[in-house]
């Protein structure tokens, strides 16, 4: 009798681990920051991106992304280092669109959908159809929001040639809440986890932050975990873009009609700057030292 409860238990025990073992990424290639800008904004603005990081853009369209009426125009921007969504909406942004940061190509959309909400996750728009696919909007705990997506036909997209980082800037208990759910659902790896972290890296010298580095087939990501209070434009940056030479990156930037607002300088043993685009989208670039 003992012999089988003891297998009935160890079946049980192991049902947690077959459930969370379910991943449904596709890779980092397909996901993408959504950047919102005006309708007068958005040439300007992909031209400089493609420019300063190379790639190419898709043909702007005008379609309905959201499950209620309003019409944007859409351009996917494709480069080396990360793929942008862009919306420059010609109708009020229904809520909670424009929240997101990013959004990410699942291979089951309701299953991914599910896996978050059990990882602690908040369903802000419940799945719904878009021309190509369907969507889903989230958020993690920290109000840290993001779309997934599944396309009707799978997308074949080059790798990149460096992965973005996602850099999410919450408070201490809010990273405590949200590190462990972000593990449980993109069963990803804490690289580097210092609690102590020199706060100048983010303009606050005076500060000790906490400097939490994933990694995880969704792609990179920085949580930076401090008392909230971020000097400007830290915080307004949601990508960081890796680069073999920043200075000659910034040159074209520069050229494209980008602005510097943080010249390059060392942070923990690399290089970073900080780029705002026209219509106002601002990235984290970095590269390596002494460049």
């Amino acid at each position: 009798m003992k012999a089988i409860l003891g297998m009935v238990a160890g079946l049980f025990a192991l049902l947690p681990v077959a459930a969370a073992a379910k991943d449904y990424a596709v890779g980092p290639q397909y996901d993408s920051t959504h950047v919102y800008v005006a309708p007068a904004d958005i040439d300007a603005f992909v031209a400089s991106f493609t420019a300063t990081f190379g790639g190419s853009a898709t043909k702007p369209n005008l379609v309905q992304v959201t499950p209620t009426p309003s019409k944007t125009i859409s351009q996917l921007a494709q480069t080396p280092v990360g793929t942008l969504s862009v919306f420059a909406f010609q109708t009020p942004i229904p809520y909670p669109f424009g929240g997101e940061r990013t959004g990410y190509l699942v291979t089951d959309l309701d299953a991914a959908v599910a896996a978050a909400k059990a990882a602690g996750a908040t369903v802000l728009v419940e799945p719904f159809p878009d021309p190509i696919g369907r969507d889903a909007l989230i958020q993690w705990p920290g109000g840290v929001g993001m779309q997934f997506y599944w396309h009707n036909v799978a997308p074949h997209y080059p790798a990149l040639a460096t992965i973005p980082e996602n850099r999410i800037y919450l408070t201490r208990s809010a990273a405590d809440a949200f590190i462990p759910a972000w593990l449980r659902f993109s069963h990803g790896r804490i690289l580097s986890d210092d609690p102590a972290a020199s706060g100048a890296a983010v303009g606050r010298p005076d500060a000790k932050l906490r400097l939490v580095r994933i990694q995880s087939l969704y792609g990179d990501m920085v949580v930076v975990a401090g008392d909230g209070a971020w000097p400007w434009p830290y915080g307004r940056e949601i990508s960081g873009y890796g680069v073999t030479d920043l200075a000659a990156t910034i040159d074209k930037a520069k050229a494209a009609g980008v602005v510097t607002l943080i010249p390059a300088h060392d942070v923990g043993g690399r290089q970073e700057a900080m780029l705002q685009f026209p219509g106002g989208f601002i990235a984290a670039v970095h590269g390596p030292a002494g460049r």
